[in-house]
């Protein structure tokens, strides 16, 4: 009996305990979001023009394209550790770029002020240091809600179609870079 309770202790700390690892950033393969348990769908590395950040996407069952992700029902969750620092200003001015490189004229305008709101956010946080977590969460009843180092900064952002917008700068038709969406989607080479 003894040797069977330290094994089944064994096997949960092991559960417990795995993570992906990426460039020295540990991504738990499951999380808590709510009442909601998320799987890790893929993590990948924004390297162009340098190592910047490595980055998580999580859902609430794995999805290898991007219409599947934008599908998925219920909480989601973009995982992002810095490498490098980098100011307000430039990850905000990025993350606008990538939402309206993926959206047509008709999303840029519903978008616009929600658009504002999380950039008026990020440029207040001055400069963000390397090592830091910058976490958008997918809350269904609440809305886009963005954490940085486990404090949550600004509003919440109202809109289902603002976190898709979101997920497009990564997974959209022009990300950022492709085998960073090849990553997200778990299908890193």
């Amino acid at each position: 009996m003894k040797k069977v309770t330290l094994a089944a202790i064994a096997a949960l700390a092991f559960n417990l305990s795995h993570a992906v690892e990426v460039e020295g950033f540990k991504f738990d393969d499951r999380i808590k979001l709510g009442s909601s348990e998320l799987v890790v769908n893929g993590t990948g590395v924004r390297s162009k023009f340098g190592k910047r950040y490595v980055m998580a996407l999580y859902l609430p069952a794995k999805a290898g394209d991007t219409k599947g992700v934008l599908a998925a029902k219920g909480p989601k969750r973009i995982a992002i550790s810095l490498i490098k620092d980098v100011s307000g200003d430039t990850f905000a001015s990025a993350v606008t770029k990538g939402i309206n490189n993926n959206s047509s004229d008709a999303e840029q305008a519903s978008l616009k002020e929600r658009v504002k709101q999380l950039s008026d956010t990020v440029i207040a946080l001055d400069e963000i240091k390397a090592g830091s977590s910058i976490v958008f969460d997918w809350v269904p009843e609440k809305g886009t809600i963005l954490t940085i180092n486990g404090q949550t900064k600004g509003k919440e952002i109202a809109g289902e179609d603002f976190f898709a917008a979101l997920l497009k700068v990564w997974l959209g038709e022009d990300p950022v870079q492709n085998d960073l969406k090849q990553g997200l989607l778990g299908k890193a080479g």
